[in-house]
């Protein structure tokens, strides 16, 4: 598979399954490996990725929380589940507020949510037009 930063994927891809066989995988390196899959373009990378990285903010170092949450905002981005992403990116900011990054991807985060509601609401408007038009076809064959 081709990744964003191929060859350190594939090291932090076979330093963990490596430490995986052995029965105990270094949240380092599973955080190594989590880090790279959220930035995958491949949907199924990055939902590994988010299951690591929520396994690390779960049974992980409470010094690195603030990066968890981070990564996990981004990934849950990356696969369209805004509602979650918001959560994780609003936890990210109640620790540190003036982080600039942290303060555009809830933007990113907001206005992508916005569009996907306008685009519900243009999929459900269009389904009902389409419905008052068949139901009106309906009627003009009937009075035939």
């Amino acid at each position: 598979t081709e990744h964003s930063t191929t060859v350190p994927f594939q090291c932090y891809e076979q330093q963990y399954h490596e430490e995986m066989k052995k029965g105990e995988v270094a949240p380092k390196t599973q955080f190594e490996y989590a880090w790279c899959l959220v930035r995958s373009r491949y949907p199924a990378d990055i939902r590994r990725g988010v299951m690591l990285m929520e396994d690390l903010f779960h049974h992980g170092d409470t010094q690195a929380r603030r990066d968890y949450l981070f990564y996990l905002a981004v990934g849950t981005t990356k696969l369209k589940e805004y509602s979650q992403a918001l959560k994780f990116i609003k936890a990210f900011l109640r620790v540190e507020p003036a982080n600039r990054q942290a303060q555009d991807l809830e933007s990113t985060i907001k206005s992508r949510m916005k569009m996907e509601g306008m685009k519900g609401m243009a999929i459900v408007g269009g389904a009902a037009l389409a419905v008052s038009g068949l139901v009106g076809l309906g009627i003009a064959l009937a009075k035939r």
